[in-house]
């Protein structure tokens, strides 16, 4: 699938205001600082769709992206940033589940790990989430670029790994640079595939 269009629609502070529409969406979840928006500026061909930071877990709305006029790109604001207060971090988890659990416009969400690191407990506690509520998801490993293609390998089976001591099936994986654009026709083929069958 060639991405013709990218444009972003508009910004929401809550699960319920997001745009009223039929159309299906991928949204792109992550703890902070893993690179989700450039991610999403590589699969899109866009450097500026989504605004990177250097500050971690900048992100606090839920950022709709119209992608060949056909489905969305959601951004959705990254977990796990210990700088924040309690209440702001429920707050932000409020958020982030009502449209997880809520959305029926969901179609797959993309979570997104950073493939230099070890399984870190929050990813799994999400994951395991996202698996008690029937959440569709797939895993994007990101960073790849960081290491070498063997580590690569050695850490996504390590991850594997440790998932399967709780997962019967495992759920599709990425393994993706948004340096280097690795992975990223696999994934866009993935994103197309399912909308196929729709």
């Amino acid at each position: 699938m060639a991405i013709t269009s990218a444009e972003f629609k508009c910004s929401s502070p809550r699960a319920d205001m997001c745009p009223a529409t039929t159309l299906p969406e991928y949204a792109f979840i992550g703890r902070s600082n893993v690179g989700k928006s450039s991610l999403i500026n590589m699969l899109t061909g866009r450097s500026k769709l989504a605004l990177t930071s250097s500050t971690p877990g900048k992100t606090m709305l839920i950022n709709h992206f119209l992608i060949n006029n056909s489905w969305y790109l959601v951004d959705l604001p990254g977990y796990g940033f210990a700088a924040r207060g309690k209440r702001e971090m429920d707050k932000l988890w409020n958020l982030i589940s009502h449209y997880v659990l809520d959305r029926q416009q969901l179609t797959c969400l993309c979570l997104l790990l950073d493939i230099r690191h070890e399984p870190q407990r929050k990813d799994l506690d999400f994951i395991d989430f996202l698996g008690e509520n029937g959440v569709p998801f797939i895993i994007v490993f990101t960073k790849a670029d960081k290491l070498s293609r063997s580590k690569q390998q050695q850490n996504v089976d390590a991850y594997l790994r440790q998932l399967s001591e709780q997962w019967e099936e495992l759920p599709p994986y990425f393994v993706t640079s948004a340096t280097t654009r690795q992975g990223r026709d696999e994934l866009v083929k993935y994103i197309e595939d399912i909308n196929r069958s729709l």
